[in-house]
């Protein structure tokens, strides 16, 4: 078990068993502390001592700030960064904190770059700038391959747009089903952006869990605490596609973070799973996709793209393809005809049924 995890458990009797007010600092330290393991970073044992006495009431947030910040001037800090990012991780941890434990928020591209300032500034020069230069990261989940991050010169405008597009969408009418669904894409794409050298999926988190508190979802934001090195993989795989291997970008490990988090639903959360080579019990690979049926072979990479979607989830409505392949909804429609003349495709039973791949 690593010393964050140890960290998080130890705070774990005030969630159970505090007062209202202590449940709620509880919870944001423990999300806070965890997600710092998506850089791989830990936390000291003075910041849960400092923790500790936040959560009690004996210091405000803004004076446990103070007294981290105090800890790294002095000799005792100083040798607890040696050789590790320890300081990032305890700062960090205390900004994050104070952002969940604020009533405030506003849906914007200011918003997102007004938190990763707060979160990182003193610790990164670029702190709430966005980024003029591209980058790529090698993932463990995708075998050391990279996700294509948006290039500097379009961060601005992307950003705009994204946001746009969610601020028209409306819930109203939608089950939770269609709203997890929506909601997670526009958090993969968000996160795609990667609008900040370093640091976009804790400020990602951060604006998430405020921005679903804001459409009245009840968020059990402590899921972080002990997840988030899958919430991060779980954005990697969302933002992969790889054709010739038949992997497409997929939310199915997203929405399993989400379910969790939003309708207390229990999935368990396998980083292995998320893995390219990963294969289950059965020897199936789950993230290989089924080999295309022959009479694919002359098949567009439209058309490709859209059959990997159907066998992943038979159910897709024309929508959900449309999004996740970046096509509009009449191109769908026509790629879905041409396979179905092809006789590669069928409705199981008419109109608006399940998709069957023909062998």
């Amino acid at each position: 078990m690593s010393e964050d995890r140890q960290y998080i458990q130890g705070l774990d009797e005030y969630i159970r068993q505090g007062e209202p007010q202590e449940q709620e600092r509880g919870r944001a330290w423990q999300t806070a502390i965890g997600l710092q393991e998506v850089d791989g970073l830990k936390t000291s044992p003075y910041l849960l001592v400092t923790a500790r006495r936040h959560i009690e009431g004996d210091i405000t947030i803004g004076e446990a700030k103070q007294l981290i910040d105090s800890y790294y001037k002095s000799l005792a800090g100083r040798k607890e960064t040696e050789g590790e990012r320890t300081e990032e991780a305890d700062k960090v941890s205390a900004r994050i904190t104070e952002l969940l434990q604020e009533q405030t928020f506003n849906f914007s591209p200011a918003q997102l770059t007004s938190i990763h300032r707060r979160l990182f500034e003193g610790i990164y020069k670029f702190a709430g700038l966005i980024r003029d230069y591209n980058i790529t990261k090698r993932e463990w989940v995708l075998r050391g391959e990279t996700v294509y991050y948006a290039s500097a010169d379009t961060i601005s405008e992307t950003l705009e747009y994204d946001m746009r597009q969610e601020r028209n969408y409306s819930y109203e009418g939608k089950s939770i089903d269609e709203a997890i669904s929506h909601l997670t894409r526009f958090c993969a794409n968000l996160w795609q952006i990667h609008a900040f050298g370093e640091g976009n999926t804790r400020s990602t988190a951060v604006f998430m869990i405020k921005y679903l508190k804001t459409l009245g979802f009840k968020v059990t934001d402590d899921l972080f605490a002990t997840n988030s090195w899958y919430f991060r993989n779980a954005l990697v795989r969302a933002n992969y596609s790889n054709l010739q291997e038949g992997v497409t970008e997929t939310t199915v490990f997203l929405e399993r973070f989400f379910r969790n988090m939003l309708l207390g639903e229990t999935t368990p959360l396998r980083n292995r799973e998320m893995h390219l080579d990963w294969k289950s019990t059965e020897g199936q690979s789950a993230n290989s996709a089924l080999p295309l049926p022959p009479k694919c072979k002359n098949c567009t990479l439209e058309e490709m793209a859209v059959l990997r979607i159907i066998q992943q989830d038979p159910s897709a409505k024309q929508t959900f393809i449309a999004k996740e392949i970046g096509k509009s909804e009449r191109t769908v429609k026509s790629i879905t005809a041409r396979l179905t003349e092809k006789g590669i495709i069928k409705r199981s039973k008419g109109k608006g049924s399940d998709w069957v791949i023909i062998s």
